[in-house]
């Protein structure tokens, strides 16, 4: 097989090093800081679209923890030698945990997206399983090419996995664009559409960045390369996680004031968007059972009356008995 370079194999100038541990922190903070944000805001959608929510809490969860080993790792993975920075056989774990990460967040991502889609019932299920398969398939399939066979320095096992993994993707890519025409027609005239096509478009074009980067893997070589393609990374995973989150929440908040308005659920909170109010806040009324008239007592006042009655009739028979 053809060899090349991996990129945990190339040495970084100081200035090198710098901007990748920079570029990895500034993305595990920004991670950290929307996942508070989203915790804290989970209440204000209604329940119909909080799974939505719930899945963004893992998505950032997830990733904060990853950029925290990615973090840990790149910092004991280079040795200082004079000025320039050596990698070690802990460097491949500075690349490696951002499979892990994808692994389990890109089909959260799907599931965030299907949540405030227009899709509902068995066709979300068999939709929300086909995404979830094709994407754990082409992230795992991108870590077998990339990482596992030779090290990732196998430019045959870089284009065969990096094609398999390719594949999922445009089925992916067919989904995603299956889910924002059919809920662009469905939430026609209302903001919700617009926020659904902005989010499936920004998914779409952020995940171009993950192949090419996949790419450079097997043809970029030097530590400038290696720095660009760390800051690409974790750019688009803020973009496609953070960002993507924004818009999933605008567009769960919007059809929760939509539904509030039009009385299908309720929210004991008003709904707000960029200080405009959507819908007032709305409490579920409780229904109280019709209230049984009590016949204890007439039942008792009756019975009462019956034994009174029964009383009388005996008291006069032993009174007409007693006459000569």
């Amino acid at each position: 097989m053809l060899d090349t370079l991996s990129p945990w194999k190339a040495s970084l100038t100081l200035a090198e090093h710098s901007i990748i541990i920079y570029a990895l922190s500034v993305a595990g903070l920004a991670m950290f800081a929307f996942f508070a944000k989203s915790w804290v805001s989970r209440t204000e959608v209604t329940s119909r679209y909080r799974s939505s929510t719930y899945a963004g809490l893992c998505i950032t969860g997830i990733a904060f923890l990853s950029y925290v080993l990615l973090v840990v790792e790149f910092a004991i993975g280079y040795e200082r030698r004079g000025s320039m920075w050596v990698p070690n056989a802990n460097a491949i774990l500075s690349w490696a945990p951002r499979y892990f990460d994808w692994t389990v967040t890109v089909p959260l991502l799907m599931i965030e997206l299907i949540a405030v889609a227009t899709i509902a019932g068995a066709a979300a299920r068999r939709l929300r399983f086909v995404a979830v398969a094709a994407a754990f398939l082409m992230i795992s399939t991108g870590y077998i090419g990339g990482i596992v066979i030779d090290s990732g320095q196998s430019i045959t096992a870089l284009w065969i996995w990096g094609v398999i993994s390719g594949i999922f993707m445009v089925v992916l890519y067919l989904l995603i664009i299956y889910v924002v025409v059919k809920g662009g027609r469905d939430l026609a005239v209302t903001p919700a559409a617009t926020s659904l096509r902005n989010a499936g478009l920004l998914l779409i074009v952020t995940w171009l960045a993950y192949p090419i980067i996949f790419g450079l893997q097997g043809w970029g070589h030097g530590g400038a390369v290696i720095t660009w393609m760390q800051v690409v990374l974790s750019v688009a995973d803020i973009v496609a996680k953070v960002g993507f989150g924004s818009l999933i929440h605008k567009i769960a908040k919007t059809r929760s004031a939509i539904d509030v308005t039009r009385g299908i659920d309720t929210l004991p909170e008003s709904i707000w968007i960029s200080s405009e109010k959507l819908a007032d806040g709305v409490t579920a009324r409780l229904e109280t059972p019709p209230v049984k008239p009590d016949t204890s007592s007439t039942h008792a006042s009756s019975s009462t009356d019956g034994s009174n009655a029964v009383s009388s009739v005996a008291d006069g028979g032993s009174a007409h008995a007693a006459r000569p």
